[in-house]
């Protein structure tokens, strides 16, 4: 599917998918703070009520170093009003791959549905992912028990 780009203002780590099969994952903590201080009401020009999760930078492929902001998808302006201690990040526009989780705990869903994605982009013929930017969605759909969410995987 064609996706046109979009921007997100949210906050921001890097981490790696190793790290984060482990005790120090960061990306739990980073849902904690985004959720714990109710980030997502305090990003001005909202498009809507979903919260974006946005796997980008990516030094290489699935195994190497990536950025995930957490955050909202805002209005397309020059400048957006950034709040302190968030990013603004140019999503790109193209083709994706859209993945539909099970429903479920948040983080049981999200991560059972990545570990699809990555064995299906396993297989040549089901074509090759562009590792630019990928996102997740948590719309109407989503509360941390029973979450369906929509993974998008940009591809070439």
């Amino acid at each position: 599917m064609q996706v046109k780009p979009f921007q997100v203002v949210g906050i921001i780590a890097s981490t790696n998918n190793a790290k984060e099969s482990g005790p120090d994952a960061i990306i739990p903590k980073l849902w904690q703070q985004f959720m714990g201080e109710d980030l997502l009401n305090k990003i001005p020009g909202r498009i809507d009520q979903s919260t974006y999760a946005v796997y980008t930078d990516y030094a290489s492929d699935a195994n190497s170093q990536y950025s995930i902001i957490i955050g909202a998808k805002v209005a397309p302006v020059p400048n957006p009003v950034i709040p302190d201690g968030m990013v603004v990040k140019n999503i790109f526009g193209g083709r994706y791959a859209r993945f539909t989780s099970e429903r479920g705990p948040a983080a049981s869903v999200a991560v059972a549905t990545w570990k699809r994605i990555w064995a299906y982009y396993q297989s040549p013929e089901h074509g090759k992912r562009a590792y630019q930017t990928d996102f997740e969605v948590y719309d109407q759909r989503a509360n941390p028990n029973d979450t369906q969410v929509e993974i998008y995987i940009g591809i070439q």
